[in-house]
């Protein structure tokens, strides 16, 4: 009779309940993972779990606890109790105090259809690592605590933050990986946050998220802490940016405030889009003023799969060699290339000037970057064409790995297809100095260009039909020379932008494992920083938000003889007479000095072309 008595009980608090979870949903307020999180029955991390949610999907937040940080999120659909989530694996919008308090037990509840909470891959708080680097305010002195007990240890589980403090709002101190271990030194009272041992921090210790860790030992065995304020020493800031000074020959031109204040807040976008070069996602950008020559970059020291961005040098390298003007074939290739990222046509143009063999006009565009003064951008094998197409017996492919000085294992680069940053950015501004000042480390390092062909190679890109990316960030009609280029790991856009407000050379790359999401991470991420780059150029005229841009399928693009672009790359008169008085603006001095390159010994193809 008790048991019936508390079933009917249990039941009645349902119903009592259920009209406030309606009034939760009205209220407008939903929360959405800052990376994963997991789902309880209760309030508590020794609740149940009941599943994981993960970034990309608001769900409405029915229920609050009126005593513990935490908040009961509905199915959203159905609006029935999916599970409890700690608000600071969470962003919340909306009025949080409209919602209604709750005390229920999810694991108490009638059997309903399976909530739509996603196939969850487990990596909580990957992208919450902002660029915070000054604790709270510091108005308290916590008791002394017992002496650690170190026999308490946790493994990690997957890639996670360590914090300065039990909460997400507080600095990263670093990254660890699935597998390491760490000493536990207590735990917290009011949050599900764990201390551990951490040489890595000014006071030797960190703060990890219980549930990211398999406990080994008994956690009732150590300290308890219970202050919610902390004496933290002040972590000693790192500068995020300076002047991109590593290429041979490029002077070190003092930035300006508002110049270096742009690059700053470059950084901390990236910073709070989950891109940080202290975990496995990070990015790297290169920003050059093309009146004065400043520039800042971060991220430069790491390699990138040079994907299709570095048809640039392909191009460029076409261009030194070439006797004349292309011919139909050629220039039907050269606009396939460089706008459709054809790689069959980009093989035939690297092999146009060395025989025909395209494993040898690899190793001649590299030869062509050395000689620029470009040590860690190559190429040493033909693109792949083998992409998309189903074969019974793989061809097994050389491994080509020149070492250089750039960290060549974080982004995961192409063996055979590099670059950095900062040298794109270098390639690209020395083009332009080619093209718009006829002066430059193009023209002083190589006999085989003209202003001509430089402004030639610009328009060629300027034709590129992806208006998403960088160019989302500027508005319609600015004339953007760029090149993208992206694989399932690695997005990027390198590019000439040029507007009222001056003109400008921006490099974005941007890395995640294994797999970055294009839609929501990648396209509006790269946007937004070529936002904030034109409004600091253009602050009279900014864009309000990016445009949505426009991605085309790759069977749209196909270019033959009947396209005007092909008949621009064959005319032997382009733009020779209108570009030079709409755009040449001569200068006392060029702003990129040339080089004196550092050549290295010429490369010489393997026997066994690789794909």
């Amino acid at each position: 009779m008790m048991r019936l008595k508390m079933g009917f009980a249990i039941i009645g608090l349902i119903l009592a309940t259920l009209p406030m979870l309606v009034m939760g949903q009205s209220a407008g307020v939903v929360a959405e993972a800052i990376g994963t999180a997991n789902l309880r029955s209760r309030p508590d991390v020794t609740a149940d779990l009941m599943g994981e949610i993960a970034n990309g999907t608001p769900y409405p937040v029915i229920g609050r606890s009126e005593f513990f940080p935490w908040v009961l999120l509905g199915d959203i659909t159905t609006l029935q109790p999916i599970g409890w989530v700690f608000n600071e694996l969470v962003v919340i919008t909306g009025d949080i105090n409209a919602v209604p308090l709750s005390t229920i037990d999810v694991a108490d509840l009638p059997p309903t259809p399976t909530p739509t909470i996603g196939n969850a891959v487990s990596q909580p708080d990957i992208t919450a690592s902002g660029p915070e680097i000054t604790p709270r305010a510091i108005t308290f002195t916590p008791t002394a605590s017992p002496t650690p007990n170190y026999t308490v240890a946790g493994t990690v589980t997957n890639e996670i933050n360590i914090r300065y403090g039990p909460g997400t709002d507080y600095p990263v101190l670093g990254r660890a990986f699935a597998g390491e271990i760490f000493a536990i030194s207590a735990y917290h009272t009011q949050f599900p946050w764990l201390q551990i041992v951490y040489a890595g921090s000014p006071n030797n210790f960190g703060w990890v998220l219980q549930d990211l860790l398999t406990i080994t030992g008994n956690l009732a065995t150590l300290p308890a802490i219970t202050t919610s304020q902390f004496n933290l020493p002040t972590l000693t800031p790192t500068p995020a940016v300076r002047a991109a000074a590593r290429i041979v020959g490029q002077p070190t031109i003092p930035l300006s405030t508002s110049f270096a204040e742009l690059g700053d807040e470059l950084w901390n976008y990236l910073l709070s889009r989950g891109f940080n070069p202290a975990t496995s996602q990070f990015g790297a950008l290169y920003l050059q003023d093309l009146q004065t020559g400043e520039a800042v970059t971060f991220g430069n020291d790491f390699a990138f799969s040079g994907t299709s961005i570095n048809k640039i040098g392909v191009l460029a390298d076409y261009f030194n060699r070439m006797d004349g003007i292309p011919n139909l074939s050629e220039a039907i290739d050269i606009a396939n290339t460089m706008i459709c990222s054809e790689n069959v046509a980009t093989n035939r143009v690297m092999s146009a000037g060395a025989n025909g063999d395209a494993l040898q006009g690899a190793v001649n565009t590299t030869n062509f970057m050395r000689q620029l003064g470009l040590t860690r951008t190559f190429l040493t094998a033909p693109y792949d064409t083998t992409i998309g197409i189903a074969t019974s017996t793989p061809v097994p492919r050389p491994i080509e790995f020149p070492a250089t000085d750039a960290d060549q294992v974080k982004g995961n680069p192409n063996p055979s297809n590099q670059m950095t940053v900062d040298e794109m950015g270098w390639m690209l501004s020395s083009m332009y100095e080619c093209a718009y000042r006829e002066s430059g480390p193009l023209m002083t390092n190589f006999t085989g260009f003209t202003p001509q062909e430089c402004r030639k190679m610009l328009h060629v890109m300027e034709n590129n039909t992806v208006d998403g990316m960088l160019k989302a960030g500027t508005p319609e009609g600015i004339r953007v020379a760029h090149k993208h280029g992206w694989v399932n790991d690695t997005h990027g856009n390198a590019g000439i932008f040029f507007t009222p407000g001056g003109d400008y050379v921006l490099v974005v790359m941007l890395f995640k494992p294994e797999f970055l999401e294009f839609t929501t991470v990648s396209l509006p991420t790269l946007a937004n920083l070529s936002l904030m780059v034109y409004n600091h150029y253009n602050p009279t005229q900014p864009l309000a938000q990016p445009r949505e841009g426009y991605i085309p399928e790759v069977n749209q693009c196909n270019y033959d003889g009947t396209s005007p672009l092909v008949s621009e790359i064959t005319s032997p008169i382009f733009l020779l007479e209108n570009d030079l008085s709409l755009f040449y603006q001569p200068t006392p001095a060029p702003i990129v000095p040339s080089p004196t390159p550092t050549i290295e010994p010429s490369l010489t193809p393997t026997q066994t072309p690789a794909g």
